[in-house]
């Protein structure tokens, strides 16, 4: 090299040097042989590397998969953009860029930057995390929206919004498949806390290593793996509102001695904290089982039990309320002539006929489930549901006969395999949560886990009517 060249060259290093370290992004510079000259303090922070690991060794010992974005640039003497890399010791993910540097025409090095996308995706998640929890925190359904004009559906309505106006605690029973959310959210939406947070909790599928962060919450850096700021549990985002504890019979014992102590103090304590927290929170728990019976297994709680028993509504199965199967029927036809685009404006006699001698094992959400099937199998120029549109109801008193006996009959008229698994596997969980077993017994008999058992359970629930 040139004296002159080499003097210049040597200007641009030094200047080089100050500027990088002005930059907030990690900045590595290489000569013209692809190995490192310089690296700034925010690529030491970023890689967990030092300037004696890098410097003076080929821009590549940084990478993980060896492929350096500067010795691309170098080789190929043009510019790189956003290439996906892991750095140092810890496999940071970063999004490399690099651009060869000339010096009158002549390359002598290339310039890279990183940027650290594990604080992107991290950002992502708490976003996501942000919307699911705005999301939760909407009571969507109303009294209006539980139909029917039965007694023991009016009965049930009357006692909701009997016990709306005060703020105590609600037991809603009722098989699967009943409504219970509807009937939480409605007495929520009539009660003083209507502009509160609704905050559903599904207490059978929280992970019980997880469970006092969901409920109470954490500070941040409690743990690992915990967000940033910490995070608000389920009682800190229902504060003002109603906290809604779907299928309470489902805790553990230690979570139900948690959960009492909360209700008795109305206070919680996040992980992490020293500081109680004075909440105000309206509980509303529902369960498909015999809690009475729970009790006297040793199963539940006899004092938690009491503090939730305070005002209890059963909500009868759509067998006791048949009389209401037609208006029911009428609003589904009318929500997915919406939302499949078609023009059906009735069902048979005979086809009605069926629909009222079966007994509804799954509920309302059963009988959501077999009108919406027949109107997707359904020619596109058919207005009316005739019995051909409900084979699975076809041979119904028989299948109910050897359900009894532990079988199930399956009609396999015209339909795919994947829909005959989906059928049986819905008869099946419907036999099981209809003895009145709980999850955790369903999934030891299945021989399934029992997050196996939930995911069964939301793959089969196409209906937006939940429990």
């Amino acid at each position: 090299m040139a004296p002159s060249l080499k003097g210049e060259a040597e200007y641009v290093i030094e200047l080089l040097k100050n500027i990088i370290e002005m930059i907030p992004d990690a900045v590595m510079v290489a000569d013209r042989e692809g190995k490192c000259i310089m690296v700034n303090q925010a690529y030491k922070n970023l890689s967990g590397l030092s300037e004696e690991d890098v410097v003076g060794k080929p821009a590549d010992v940084d990478i993980a998969e060896n492929d350096s974005v500067l010795i691309k640039s170098i080789r190929e003497g043009r510019e790189f953009s956003n290439l996906f890399r892991r750095v140092g010791p810890e496999r940071r993910e970063v999004l490399c860029s690099a651009k060869p540097i000339y010096i009158r025409g002549e390359l002598v090095g290339s310039v890279g930057v990183m940027h650290d996308i594990s604080e992107i995706k991290r950002m992502s998640r708490e976003l996501e995390l942000k919307t699911k929890m705005l999301r939760n925190l909407e009571s969507k359904y109303t009294l209006d929206d539980i139909l029917g004009n039965s007694e023991k559906i009016m009965k049930a309505k009357e006692e909701a919004k009997a016990c709306a106006g005060v703020s105590a605690t609600v037991l809603l029973v009722g098989e699967s498949g009943t409504g219970k959310e509807l009937f939480a959210h409605a007495i929520h939406n009539m009660s003083p806390r209507a502009s509160g947070p609704f905050v559903r909790v599904n207490c059978a599928a929280i992970n019980k290593e997880l469970l006092e962060s969901e409920l109470f919450g954490y500070e941040g850096g409690a743990f690992t793996g915990s967000l940033r700021y910490g995070k608000k549990g389920y009682f800190e985002q229902a504060d003002g509102g109603t906290l809604f504890l779907d299928e309470i019979s489902e805790f553990s014992l230690p979570a139900q001695a948690k959960l009492l102590r909360v209700l008795q103090e109305q206070e919680v304590m996040r992980i992490g904290s020293t500081v109680p927290k004075k909440v105000d929170v309206r509980i509303i728990a529902a369960t498909n089982r015999n809690l009475e019976e729970e009790v006297r297994k040793g199963n539940f709680r006899h004092d938690l039990y009491y503090r939730l028993n305070v005002v209890r509504i059963t909500i009868p199965p759509l067998r006791e309320r048949k009389e209401d199967i037609p208006l029911l029927c009428k609003s589904i036809i009318k929500k997915y002539n919406q939302k499949y685009g078609r023009g059906i404006n009735s069902i048979s006699k005979k086809a009605m006929e069926i629909l009222m001698s079966y007994d509804w094992p799954g509920n309302v959400r059963e009988l959501e489930n077999v009108i919406s099937r027949a109107m997707i199998n359904m020619d596109i120029s058919e207005k009316e549901i005739k019995p051909e549109h409900l084979p699975e109801l076809a041979d119904h008193q028989g299948a109910m006969r050897q359900l009894a006996d532990g079988e199930i009959v399956i009609s396999l008229n015209g339909k795919t395999w994947e829909q005959v698994k989906r059928e049986f596997e819905s008869k099946v969980l419907s036999y099981f949560l209809n003895r009145k077993k709980s999850k955790t017994e369903i999934a030891k008999d299945l021989g399934i886990t029992r997050r196996a058992l939930y995911k069964k359970l939301k793959l089969l629930e196409s209906s937006e009517i939940t429990e």
